[in-house]
């Protein structure tokens, strides 16, 4: 090995390999670390940890940089559809004409969900989280499809393509149930974004035309949010499917890890926060006070910075543009979205959030878009979770591919050392 890190411990050096990564990221490779030292390491949250050598994202968040197997989301975003990055996600490469044509063609002949399906839809109560929904139903398809415990190539693909097609079906049935409307049935006529558009907000009493704005701003959304790195949904996935779990199992326990506020939650954050600066009157000048001393007033605000990009979010900036064209679009008249652009105007201009790095992130202008489109608040993390759905699959794939271990984080163990048990009459 060209390269060494020595470890000293108990009056004893150890030698640990180090690796490069393509893009110049530096690891120690530790895999024997607990063989041969008796030690483990302790990282809370593992953000130090690499689980996994992947090809599929490079993210740089000291550079602000985003990219899908070596393509900048810059560029992924301006020139793509959504279903040509979610195949260049899960197959590696971006298709040809053919191949494209035949990965769309598949996709639309499995839009349509078993009718057995819409019957564990109506056992939801109408109340029911549409997440709660999603990530149920996705678990269901197990039981649809038990092909899928068979693990071959061929079944994956299916597999793949069942998942692709029928999430925004399911999506959808999650919101009209909700909504009080019959289901809407997929167009095949249509392409992906605007026949999920349809399905969401169609009503059999009147026609319905898909705006090519909002179709657009949408399918820059979806590509935004297609893969991340591995994060707190990713790794999920990524770890039960390391137990051999099929497809259906990982993405749907994927689903649940999005679910949590701190992770795809964050959108609706911010519509909250501006309903409730609404509530409150209104006054954006006096919030971003409160903000700059939330230790005092306990008010944060939400949609600004980010975990691990450290000077700019790059998907914000292509995002803002979408959210002004849709504003300008539909010529919205919403206070709750005249908030959110005093609280931009604040972020990008006050000296308080310049240095602090506190510029508006994708959540922050993804709320703005959703809510915009008609979009309810509770269905924002569900269409976040139809933009992920690619590099979910992808993580999966690579993961079975490179037959990876099954995942085992260790622990240092804090509680009671050995206690002699008391029988129940004398505790």
């Amino acid at each position: 090995m060209a390269n060494a890190a020595e470890l000293t411990v108990d009056g004893k050096s150890y030698s640990f390999p180090t690796l490069e990564g393509s893009e110049h990221e530096k690891a120690f490779d530790i895999s024997s670390l607990r063989d041969q030292t008796g030690y483990v390491t302790l990282d809370r949250g593992y953000k130090n940890t690499g689980a996994t050598k992947s090809a599929i994202t490079f993210l740089n968040g000291e550079e602000g940089i985003l990219r899908y197997r070596g393509y900048s989301i810059e560029d992924l975003a301006a020139k793509a559809s959504f279903l040509e990055v979610a195949y260049l996600l899960i197959y590696g490469e971006l298709p040809t004409q053919e191949q494209f044509s035949e990965f769309e063609n598949a996709i639309r002949r499995h839009t349509l969900v078993n009718e057995g399906m819409r019957k564990m839809l109506e056992g939801f109560p109408i109340n029911a989280h549409p997440m709660s929904v999603l990530a149920s139903l996705v678990s269901g398809m197990s039981a649809f499809y038990p092909d899928s415990y068979e693990g071959t190539t061929d079944t994956s693909d299916r597999d793949i393509i069942r998942l692709m097609a029928k999430l925004p079906t399911i999506a959808t049935w999650s919101y009209k149930r909700s909504q009080g409307h019959p289901i809407n049935y997929p167009q095949n006529n249509l392409d992906y974004i605007q026949n999920f558009l349809h399905m969401m907000f169609a009503l059999p009493v009147e026609d319905y035309t898909v705006d090519p704005v909002i179709a657009e701003a949408l399918n820059i959304l979806l590509i935004l949010h297609a893969d991340h790195e591995q994060n707190c949904s990713t790794s999920t996935v990524r770890l039960v499917g390391s137990s051999q779990a099929n497809l259906y199992s990982s993405i749907s326990a994927g689903i649940s890890a999005l679910w949590g506020p701190l992770h795809g939650g964050a959108n609706q954050e911010v519509i909250e926060m501006l309903e409730e600066i609404k509530a409150g009157g209104g006054d954006v000048a006096k919030y971003v006070d409160m903000a700059k001393n939330a230790k005092t007033t306990g008010f944060r605000l939400f949609g600004f910075g980010h975990r691990v990009y450290k000077n700019f979010d790059p998907r914000a900036k292509i995002i803002k543009k979408a959210a002004d064209d849709v504003l300008s679009k539909l010529g919205v008249n919403d206070p709750v979205l005249e908030i959110a652009k005093g609280l931009e105007e604040a972020a990008l201009n006050d000296e308080y959030f310049i240095s602090r790095k506190l510029y508006p992130n994708v959540d922050f202008y993804s709320g703005i878009i959703y809510r915009a489109l008609g979009i309810p608040t509770n269905m924002f993390t569900v269409m976040f979770a139809i933009g992920r759905l690619p590099g979910w699959i992808a993580q999966w794939k690579e993961m079975r591919e490179t037959k990876e271990p099954i995942g085992r984080p260790r622990q240092i163990y804090v509680g009671s050392e050995l206690r002699e048990f008391v029988p129940m009459e004398n505790r």
